[in-house]
């Protein structure tokens, strides 16, 4: 259920986002336990030349770079869990795209279950409603 949204340098490049999709929802279920069959992956491309770290592009420090931002239901992970998954997050980019700058970033937003959702219902009642029908 969680959204997804990758940002690296490059090329726009189909093949590469389908691959990214790919590895960034599995490791998603692996870290996370995140259903891939609701998980939704953007991915966006910058020119190497207008990514800077440190001050200068990425492009002259002959490196690549990514921003993966992700909301997730608050308090459905351990820190342990979320910790795993940047550190795989981070090691499956460097396979990806080559040397990968340091200062290349994931952000996992744990946000209230009451607001945010899919398909017009939040996760609260999601969550609600299963209990309910356990209880029937």
């Amino acid at each position: 259920m969680p959204i997804i949204n990758v940002t690296v340098t490059g090329r726009p490049d189909p093949d590469r986002s389908a691959e990214i999709a790919a590895k960034v929802s599995d490791l998603t279920q692996e870290h996370l336990r995140k259903d891939p069959t609701v998980t939704a992956v953007a991915v966006t491309y910058v020119d190497p030349q207008h990514w800077f770290a440190g001050g200068k592009s990425i492009a002259s420090q002959e490196t690549n770079s990514f921003w993966l931002d992700i909301k997730v239901v608050d308090g459905t992970n351990t820190k342990q869990e979320l910790a795993a998954y940047i550190e795989s997050i981070f090691a499956v980019f460097e396979t990806l795209l080559g040397k990968v700058h340091p200062e290349s970033y994931v952000l996992v937003h744990e946000v209230s279950a009451a607001a945010y959702g899919y398909g017009g219902k939040t996760q609260e009642f999601r969550f609600i409603s299963g209990k309910l029908k356990s209880a029937a």
